[in-house]
This record gives C-alpha cells, structure tokens and sequence, in this order.
C-alpha cells in the first residue's frame, strides 16, 4: 500500500533531498522535503508520516534534536539517519536516542527503498483486500485509499479524515474483539499519551456517529479498557464478492 504512505524528509542539500525525493516518488512515495530541522518539526506535528528521514547536520536544528523531539511525541514511527560522514560513536548515538538506521551519503537509493520497505512491512497494517475495499457486513463499504464509507448500491455516506481511516481499518481489521486503547494508540498515534487518548475519543465518537444509522454495526466502548467495533458476517460472501467484481 505504498501509494497511501507519505515520508518527511529533513535534508539541508537542496540537490541531493531533491534526487531522494524523486526516487521515493519513483517508487510510489508521497514525500515532504524540508531544508530544516525547525520546518520539518513543525510539517511533523502538523501532518501525519509514516517514516522520517533526518540529515544529521541540518541547521536551526540537526537530525539528532530533531528525532528526540519526534520521539517525543511518535515512539513507533521509524527513523532512519543520513550523513555525509559518521563515527561509530554518532551512529550508537543516533541508535540510543531512537532511531531505526543509520545511513552514510552517499548511499545506493535502491537500497534505501529496501530498507524502507523492511520497515514499513513492520509498523504498518497488514495489506488491503484484492480490491482495496472492506465489507462491513451486507450494506456497508469501506474504502480505505479513497477514505469513504458507502452503502452497498455506490452510495457515500461519510467521508473520513486520514486518521479516523486509519482507527477504522484497525477497527475493522480486529472487528467483532475488544481491541486495548494502548494498542489503538500505539499502532495509529504512535504513543499513549492522555493527549492522544482524548484525541481518540474524538475520532471514536465521529465513527461512532457515521455508522448510527447502520443497523448491525456497533462501536462499543469498554470505559478505560478498549474498544470493540461489531460488523455482522455477510450472507453469501461468495455471490457478493462476484457482483463486486462485475460491477468493477
């Protein structure tokens, strides 16, 4: 699901963050290139990544600052570290204040886009149905690229922020368990904290919401324990599924 993944490259070298950023997109990528560690913090808490890619010599704010403050608030989202030259002792630095890889300029793309995938493999959900849609029972569609919740004859009825797609598909990815809020945060925020919890239960509420009128789907909260999203099997999931792909 590369085409739903977007990378925050912090690299003071306009000509070289440049040829990064065109290979990345090559490969599918969305990629915001910052030339600072002070802008890059801020694209950081303003949008939503799902990698980071620090120059470690940057200026206002280098790429070591600059992955604590990160950590700070994301302690799952992978880091990896460029330099034009590193000690052993900048990369164990670059390890013990939380980052993922440690890269030395100038460095095979190739292999970065491997080293990429690797780990994403490891922190994001596990791949989209064959057609990018879930089947939230008989009636209910979601479609998670196009961030969309449709009933089953095309019509839209929600349409969804980026993080409320994401709390769903996990939702739905575990539907019909009780899911732990920690592991919900966690897995989409990142980390735990009480702003992320009642930022959650903002998101939960609005899902909560979209399907009130959908008989058979249920988002039950476990006050301080976890949340349960309940979806009721299909009837004939296999006539379903062929009805989906005629009418793509």
């Amino acid at each position: 699901m590369v085409s739903n993944v977007q990378i925050l490259l912090a690299e003071d070298d306009y000509q070289y963050g440049s040829v990064i950023k065109k290979q990345l997109e090559a490969a599918g990528y969305a990629v915001v290139h910052c030339f600072d560690g002070e802008v890059a913090l801020k694209k950081f808490q303003r949008d939503d990544f799902d990698l980071c890619i620090l120059d470690v010599l940057m200026p206002k704010k280098d790429g070591f600052t600059l992955a604590q403050d990160i950590r700070k608030k994301n302690g799952m989202i992978p880091i990896l570290f460029i330099s034009s030259k590193a000690t052993d002792e900048e990369r164990l630095h670059g390890f013990r204040i939380g980052g993922d890889d440690f890269l030395v300029k100038p460095f095979s793309m190739r292999e970065l886009i491997m080293r990429i995938r690797v780990f994403l493999r490891r922190t994001l959900p596990k791949d989209l149905p064959g057609d990018g849609i879930y089947k939230l029972g008989d009636d209910v569609r979601f479609n998670y690229e196009e961030k969309e919740l449709t009933r089953a004859g095309g019509e839209t009825f929600a349409t969804l922020t980026k993080k409320e797609a994401k709390v769903l598909r996990y939702l739905v990815e575990n539907s019909n368990k009780l899911v732990k809020r920690d592991e919900i945060l966690l897995k989409v925020w990142g980390n735990s904290s009480f702003f992320s919890s009642r930022s959650m239960d903002v998101f939960l509420t609005r899902l909560r919401k979209h399907f009130k009128e959908e008989p058979g789907i249920a988002l039950e909260t476990l006050h301080n324990v976890g949340v349960r999203l309940n979806i009721p099997e299909c009837t004939d999931k296999d006539s379903e599924s062929m009805a989906t792909d005629s009418e793509g």
